[in-house]
C-alpha cells in the first residue's frame, strides 16, 4: 500500500515487515479483506473464524513469502467460554503487534423484538470477546511497548439504525470501552482507534437487505438501490477500501492518532 504526497513527489509506503497480526471474523467481507491487505504490506497474520475449511482457503489466498507465517484459529464468536480457552492457549505460545477486533454482527431486529437473552448473547458477541482478546494481546504490547488495536464498529453509534438495536446498543458500549482504554495504554506506544462501518458491499449486507426486502414486500435490489441512493457518493463500499484504512491504522504512520472513531461511509452520516 502506497500513500502518494503529490507536492513533493513522495511515495510513503505501509510496510508492516515483522508484525505479527490476529483478525477476527476474517473468512469473509471487511475481516478477509483486512487480512489480504496487511498481508501485503508485510505483516504475518493469523485469522480467526468458525469454518475450518474457509479458514485453510483464505490462508492460502494471503500474500507469502519466506519471512510471512501466517496462521488459522477455528473459533466461534458465540461460544465465549471455549473462545476464552482457545485465546489463552494461543497467547501462552505468542504474542501479536497488531489486533483487529472482528466479528459477525447480531440478528437484525428493533428494540421491540429483542428481549434480554437478545441483549446477553450480543454483549458477549460484540463486546466480551473484544475485551478478554484485548486483554490477552496487551500484555505483549506493553512488554514491547509499541500496539495497534483496532476496533470494526458501526456508523450506528453515531446515528443508531432502529433495526439493528442490538448491534447499536453493544457497539457503543464498546467504542466508549476503547476510549478509556486508549488512554491507559498510550504511555505504552499502543494506540486504540475504532473504524465505523457503513454500508459495505459483504455478505453481511446481502442478507440484511434480503430480510427487509421480505419485510417491505419488494425485491432486494430496490432495497439495495435505496441504500446507494441514501450515501453521498452512491455507491456502497469496497471491503478492500475498509482495509486500507486498516493498514494506515496498524502502521507506524497512524502513530499520534488513538481514542478516535473514524466513519468511512462514502459521507453518509450527517453528525460530526
Amino acid at each position: 500500500m502506497f500513500l502518494a504526497l503529490q507536492e513533493k513527489n513522495i511515495k510513503m509506503r505501509v510496510d508492516l515487515n515483522g508484525k505479527r497480526a490476529l483478525i477476527g471474523g476474517s473468512t469473509g467481507g471487511i475481516g478477509k479483506a483486512i487480512a489480504m491487505e496487511l498481508s501485503k504490506c508485510g505483516a504475518s497474520v493469523t485469522i480467526m473464524a468458525r469454518d475450518e475449511e474457509k479458514l485453510k482457503t483464505t490462508i492460502n489466498e494471503l500474500s507469502k513469502n519466506e519471512n510471512l507465517k501466517h496462521n488459522y484459529i477455528e473459533v466461534d464468536f458465540n461460544n465465549f467460554n471455549d473462545l476464552k480457552i482457545i485465546t489463552t492457549d494461543f497467547f501462552e505460545k505468542n504474542t501479536i503487534d497488531i489486533l483487529i477486533n472482528n466479528t459477525q454482527g447480531p440478528s437484525a431486529g428493533g428494540s421491540l423484538e429483542k428481549n434480554i437473552t437478545d441483549y446477553q448473547n450480543s454483549f458477549d458477541l460484540l463486546f466480551k470477546t473484544h475485551v478478554w482478546t484485548t486483554s490477552l494481546a496487551l500484555k505483549g504490547m506493553s512488554h514491547k511497548r509499541w500496539g495497534r488495536i483496532i476496533n470494526v464498529a458501526s456508523i450506528s453509534v453515531k446515528e443508531p439504525l432502529n433495526y439493528l438495536v442490538l448491534s447499536n446498543s453493544i457497539r457503543a458500549a464498546l467504542v466508549t470501552w476503547a476510549k478509556s482504554l486508549s488512554i491507559d495504554v498510550a504511555k505504552d506506544n499502543v494506540t486504540v482507534n475504532n473504524v465505523l462501518t457503513g454500508y459495505f458491499d459483504t455478505d453481511r449486507i446481502q442478507k440484511l437487505n434480503l430480510e427487509k426486502a421480505k419485510k417491505m414486500k419488494i425485491e432486494p435490489s430496490e432495497v439495495r438501490k435505496a441504500m446507494e441512493e441514501m450515501v453521498p457518493m452512491k455507491r456502497i463500499g469496497d471491503p478492500k477500501e475498509y482495509a486500507y484504512l486498516v493498514a494506515f491504522l496498524a502502521s507506524n504512520f497512524s502513530s499520534y492518532i488513538t481514542g478516535t472513531n473514524i466513519p468511512i461511509d462514502g459521507g453518509l452520516i450527517k453528525s460530526l
